[in-house]
């Protein structure tokens, strides 16, 4: 499949029809355990649902054929796919370095949780190439990048950042969720590793969680699959086919996402109820240049910071309609949602505090002007 172009693998790469019958769609495999030829004597390798499941295996197939790499996980959250990657690789004493605006949950995974078994944590503004250099440590193991980060949509140039993590002997690992492979591939600038959450843009229908790992190299592959399986955190074979049905439509979809967005950030820049428009599409992004040359698009999140601050925010993000107020992201749907007291609500009081004045928006798929519609509403209800 990797002679065939991105909308073609994510519809075909994995997707074999079914042998028996000639389905289009392969089947669920919804099965627990898996008949042995004989003690030890398994067909096809399948023993067990945790260890493995055909289901699974064709959308890592899928996964692995999207981002470039050479093997795909596939997990029941985004978070455990990061914390089964993070136990496979991290060793007490070890040091992650995290750029300053990461998902929340990604922090308090490493500073609530893996912290107690010797592993640190620090951060940095990774767009700051002298300081992110200066924050390495000789027991620097993984500098973890998000481009577009989460929430205020910060562009990190991939391939420098490889350059002098590698020098340095470090590992780069990309949560690539925000851009989605469709519009950019980490792995192809350098990257060692690529993660993400399948719940947003990969299922791409708001109906099922799941998390990826994918690999440009076998390195570390079988450290990581033998957490999948010891500790379990699997996706469900209901779980993977429907991420695989949501991909089969990945290519489409971006393109109106990012189409839908670019317009409504445009919009926005023009508007004085805005002090600042977090999109990297807008040429006045300091990241603009770097997102240009590393993507083919722009993608569907934006934040806007409101000029009136945070009361104004708050009552901003209540007052929309097509813009629903709920967390997560990456669905046909808008949505709409406030991080200090949502998706970040953790990391309040830390370097990673999101402006209290900051909104997210997940721009949906609909039509672009009964957005805009909705979003002019929704100021007007605040100034009232």
């Amino acid at each position: 499949m990797s002679d065939h172009a991105f909308a073609t693998r994510a519809i075909h790469a994995g997707q074999d029809p079914d042998p028996l019958t000639g389905a289009i769609i392969p089947p669920i495999y919804q099965a627990s355990t898996h008949v042995q030829d004989g003690i030890g004597s398994f067909r096809s390798g399948y023993e067990y649902n945790r260890a493995g499941n055909p289901t699974r295996s064709s959308l890592e197939t899928q996964l692995a054929a999207l981002e470039g790499g050479v093997s795909a996980l596939s997990f029941a959250s985004g978070l455990a796919a990061e914390d089964a990657l993070l136990r496979g690789i991290l060793r007490p004493g070890d040091h992650v370095l995290l750029g300053n605006d990461v998902y929340g949950g990604t922090h308090r995974l490493l500073t609530q949780v893996h912290s107690a078994w010797g592993i640190e944590t620090s951060t940095v503004e990774l767009g700051d190439v002298d300081a992110a250099r200066a924050a390495i440590r000789p027991e620097t193991k993984i500098v973890w990048i998000e481009t577009p980060s989460n929430p205020l949509l910060k562009i990190i140039d991939i391939a420098q950042t490889v350059e002098y993590a590698h020098a340095a002997g470090a590992l780069v690992v990309v949560d690539n969720t925000f851009a989605s492979p469709a519009l950019q591939n980490p792995l192809a600038l350098g990257a060692d590793i690529v993660v993400h959450s399948t719940t947003k843009y990969l299922g791409g229908h708001s109906d099922v969680l799941g998390g990826a790992v994918i690999f440009a190299d076998d390195r570390f592959v079988e450290q990581v699959k033998f957490q999948q399986f010891a500790v379990g955190a699997v996706s469900a074979p209901l779980d993977g086919w429907l991420t695989t049905r949501g991909i089969k439509t990945l290519a489409v979809r971006m393109r109106q996402h990012s189409a839908n967005a670019q317009a409504i950030a445009e919009w926005a820049a023009g508007r004085p109820e805005f002090e600042t428009v977090y999109y990297p599409g807008l040429e006045s992004h300091p990241g603009h240049a770097v997102a240009a040359r590393q993507m083919s698009g722009f993608g569907g999140m934006l934040s806007f910071g409101l000029a009136a601050g945070a009361d104004a925010a708050r009552a901003f993000a209540e007052s929309t309609e097509l813009f629903q107020l709920a967390e997560s992201l990456g669905g046909v749907e808008s949505l709409i949602g406030y991080p200090p007291e949502m998706t970040h609500a953790s990391v309040r009081g830390t370097e990673l505090a999101v402006p209290e004045n900051v909104v997210r928006l997940s721009v949906g798929i609909e039509d672009v002007a009964d957005l805009l519609a909705d979003l002019d509403q929704g100021l007007k209800r605040v100034a009232r």
